[in-house]
């Protein structure tokens, strides 16, 4: 366990996204040699992530130990009805690590960890990360203020405009910068005994730039050369480095289930109007998301609108487009959200079966009663969703290679208070090599829209004073994270979470915490909506 010393006892550094298939060619180059050193002198191994491996369920499952059914975090949306918002800390049932440690008198600093806006009250110190607004409230109050008074600006997200790499590059590495300083001057001010510094463009930069590779390694060693001015202010005990996930290439199929469940009668659809439309994000639609200028955004909504009530959707514009060589000129001054007023989309109520967001992987049902306008009686339940997971379980791509390796009741996945809200059939493609997508298309299989996406296998490594370097974390899981951070300062795990202690270090037994306060919603910013859909995460509005 920690040691009582000065410096401060057990740091965790998050890299989201990182895995071996990652870090391997940059530790072979010497591209990252602080990162590298931690893994030589500490032990490591994969840490295999929940369902769904995303950023806004998997992060929240690794820093409070349990699964989604518990904490209440599926997506990055959040539903009520067929109504979504973008998930926020208001949305989480469960304590984070350093709650547990606040409450037991250790103090902690928490730098860019995601869903953690609005910060709830503990000893210590806590700046936003993805989800957040760009100017998130911070805890204490005014904190945010105080921290770009000290080190300059500071932004949860990348200040990238345009479409030169070189500026862009730059902007990923600034923000990583900012991790660091960030950090560093709340260890000094507020001197911790835990310190929690995630970095998260490690993986936005595969889905801003995919296929290329050398802004990876520019973000990698930008975080690299922050992680060894951080070790040497801070001087922690025990380090332990942690993924949400993997990354890896998607090579094989899409596999638009919406698409295919119209086609087995599952799924009506609809023209223009309000919604969530299943038709492309920015990033994987023909149309690119541009500056309109004085162009009426209004009109031209109504107008799209209009011809999609009368069957000229977006998706017929876009292939006469093709045709015609013009796609990306008229994408240059077409916004996306008038594109999207044209688009076919998804008939939630009017539905049997549908997917809500390709990244909640599964399949809600429009149960009578339980939806604002279900169709499926109570008592068909059971039959329709068995009916579907026959239906799923044997899709095969153009190849015949199986598209799922699972295909589960959500009883499979998730246990907890909050599991009817998850989706009702749990979709799991095969080694997570097809890429999942809600959208509607003239065919359910087209080539990946996303070339780089999450795999389930991340990593993990701890390395420092107290650590057992020689016990091997073979089978370690996104959920043994929290309890093993709370055996670092000998302190029992929550009964109520799901992982156990890695044997790193011994378990200092189990019991019961109290339940968590929640806290009031903040007001939304449409911005966060806009850069989950230039991302690729959620497929429009």
């Amino acid at each position: 366990m920690v040691a009582d010393r000065d410096g401060m006892d057990c740091l965790v550094v998050g890299l989201d996204a990182a895995c071996r298939r990652v870090l391997a060619p940059l530790f072979e180059e010497g591209q990252v040699p602080t990162l590298e050193s931690l893994f030589d002198r500490g032990t490591s191994g994969s840490l295999r992530s929940g369902i769904p491996p995303w950023t806004p369920s998997a992060w929240p499952s690794l820093y409070t130990g349990t699964n989604p059914g518990k904490h209440g975090l599926f997506d990055f949306l959040a539903f009520d009805g067929y109504e979504w918002d973008v998930v926020d800390a208001t949305h989480l049932r469960e304590r984070a690590v350093w709650e547990y440690l606040s409450a037991a008198g250790h103090r902690s600093v928490v730098v860019n960890v995601p869903v953690t806006h609005p910060p709830r009250s503990f000893d210590g110190a806590l700046i936003p990360g993805y989800t957040a607004p760009e100017d998130p409230p911070c805890h204490p109050e005014g904190l945010l203020d105080d921290v770009r008074d000290a080190v300059g600006d500071y932004r949860v997200y990348p200040d990238a405009e345009g479409d030169g790499a070189d500026t862009d590059y730059a902007a990923h590495r600034e923000v990583v910068r900012m991790r660091g300083d960030a950090l560093t001057y709340l260890a000094d001010r507020f001197d911790p005994e835990f310190g929690f510094l995630q970095f998260q463009v490690v993986d936005t930069v595969f889905h801003r730039f995919p296929d290329e590779w050398e802004a990876v390694e520019a973000v990698y060693e930008a975080a690299d050369e922050q992680l060894d001015r951080v070790l040497d202010r801070v001087d922690p005990d025990t380090v332990v480095v942690v993924s949400d996930h993997g990354m890896g290439e998607y090579d094989d199929y899409e596999f638009r289930v919406n698409e295919f469940l119209r086609e087995a009668g599952y799924v009506e659809t609809r023209r223009g109007g309000e919604g969530m439309p299943t038709w492309a994000t920015v990033r994987d639609s023909k149309l690119r998301r541009g500056e309109t200028g004085d162009v009426d955004r209004s009109a031209l909504d109504a107008a799209m609108a209009g011809l999609a009530r009368a069957g000229v959707t977006t998706q017929r514009v876009v292939r006469v487009l093709d045709a015609l060589g013009l796609t990306g000129a008229v994408g240059r001054v077409v916004p996306s959200s008038v594109a999207e007023s044209g688009a076919e989309q998804v008939d939630f109520p009017a539905s049997t079966a549908f997917v809500r967001s390709r990244s909640e992987l599964g399949v809600r049902i429009n149960v009578e009663g339980r939806e604002p306008e279900g169709t499926v009686p109570p008592e068909e339940y059971d039959r329709v969703r068995s009916e579907l997971i026959d239906l799923l379980s044997g899709v095969e791509t153009p190849d015949g290679d199986p598209v799922f390796e699972a295909v589960e009741p959500r009883e499979a996945y998730f246990e907890g208070p909050a599991a009817e809200a998850a989706v009702d059939i749990v979709l799991v493609p095969h080694e997570f090599e097809q890429l999942l997508s809600a959208r509607l298309a003239d065919d359910a299989f087209g080539e990946p829209s996303e070339p780089w996406n999450h795999k389930r296998e991340g990593v993990v490594a701890v390395a420092g004073e107290g650590v057992d370097t020689a016990a091997s974390l073979s089978g370690a899981h996104i959920y043994d994270v929290a309890p093993t951070l709370l055996a670092l300062f000998d302190l029992p795990r929550a009964e109520r979470m799901d992982g156990g202690v890695l044997p790193v270090v011994e378990p200092a037994g189990v019991r019961e915490y109290a339940d968590v306060e929640p806290v009031d919603a903040p007001t939304r910013e449409g911005a966060v909506q806009s850069r989950l859909e230039d991302l690729g995460y959620i497929e429009g509005r």
